[in-house]
């Protein structure tokens, strides 16, 4: 099916798109687009890498302010906009190169995926977790980082449903704001996340309120209504709500036992290992969001059960019945190693399976010899 998007956001259509348009010049012809797009997340992995070398548990910035050297989030900001520049610019250069193709669009969207959890949990260390004076508790973590991959699963099912991916207005506004809060930390320190700013209102507080609010209100009813009205101009891709509605079984599923996971534990497993927890949470996420993406652009139906359920909804029920006792951290370590890695071993072959299938390479414009 051919791409379409449609981006009706002010701040990038007015301010970072001609920024953009000019940053594209100077990108020489010969590189892949798919060059970009990878660079940008390895950019945002190496970055959070480097902040959970310094804050493995979410402590560093609320125990002791100084824990996090400044240039760690220089670092950062630098980071974080050259990911949003490569990947607000990799289509852009795709199309110049006259080398637009389904295998781009889906490393793109897939890449995405996974960096979308990454830029959360590396903003969560300028906050840090909640040690009874200042801070944001894992449960909040653990819903903020499910109400941002909510956003992203809303965005895809709708394209799934309208063929057509309305770009939230949500990526934009927070790519800027996690710049300038990196640039805030490294100006003033982790402190100013440490007073309230507003009528006893911490920033964390308020950049809660405004994130649940923007989904509610915003995100999750303009996808109900363009979802609506392509079913008004009969231009939906599926018949049937049952159809229609098949890409949120499997994310619903996965939120409910991770969910289950989280308030059942026996060893309170979130607050012990916020990082790896969250990490896996994102991982999962995206395998499960990259079969409805590759599902959306192939024409197919996704299967209704992922099958990542199955052996996580085993994990839960032995964490939960007490099964596994004092070894769940081991578990939930040895689960994240396997689960990772099968997200990388997936994303490794479907990438080769297209770029066979489509005579392209990944990371070359030069044409592969027909054997």
């Amino acid at each position: 099916s051919q791409y379409s998007a449609v981006d009706t956001n002010p701040l990038s259509v007015y301010i970072m798109q001609p920024i953009w348009n000019k940053i594209i010049k100077i990108v020489p012809l010969w590189i892949a687009p798919n060059l970009l797009t990878f660079s940008g997340f390895v950019m945002i992995l190496f970055n959070y890498f480097l902040i959970s070398f310094y804050d493995w548990d979410y402590t560093a910035s609320g125990s002791s302010p100084g824990l996090v050297p400044t240039w760690v989030w220089l670092f950062s900001a630098f980071t974080t906009f050259c990911a949003y520049a490569l990947d607000s610019i990799d289509g852009k250069h795709a199309r110049r190169t006259q080398s637009s193709t389904p295998l781009g669009e889906l490393f793109d969207h897939g890449l995405d995926s996974w960096a979308t959890s990454i830029f959360v949990l590396s903003f969560f260390s300028v906050c840090s977790r909640d040690n009874g004076k200042t801070g944001v508790s894992v449960y909040t973590m653990y819903i903020y980082l499910s109400i941002v991959l909510f956003n992203f699963m809303c965005s895809h099912w709708e394209k799934y449903n309208t063929g057509v991916l309305f770009l939230p207005w949500g990526y934009d506004i927070s790519q800027v704001v996690l710049i300038a809060a990196y640039l805030l930390t490294s100006a003033v320190g982790v402190e100013v996340w440490q007073k309230p700013l507003l009528l006893g209102y911490y920033i964390t507080d308020i950049l809660v309120i405004l994130l649940i609010g923007f989904s509610l209100f915003l995100s999750f009813p303009q996808t109900l209504y363009n979802i609506h009205r392509a079913h008004l101009k009969k231009t939906l891709k599926n018949d049937s709500l049952y159809e229609g509605l098949l890409p949120l079984v499997s994310p619903l599923l996965l939120f409910v036992l991770l969910t289950v996971w989280v308030v059942l534990s026996p060893s309170n497993i979130l607050a012990k290992q916020p990082r790896l927890f969250l990490w896996m949470v994102g991982v999962a996420f995206s395998n499960v969001i990259c079969k409805v993406i590759i599902c959306q652009m192939s024409g197919t139906q996704p299967e209704l059960f992922h099958w990542f359920l199955f052996p996580l909804a085993l994990v839960v029920y032995a964490a939960i019945s007490g099964m596994l006792g004092w070894t769940e951290e081991a578990v939930l370590a040895v689960f994240t190693a396997l689960v990772t890695a099968a997200h990388v071993h997936y994303g490794v072959c479907v990438g080769r399976q297209l770029s066979e299938h489509l005579n392209i390479y990944i990371f070359s414009l030069k044409k592969r010899v027909q054997e």
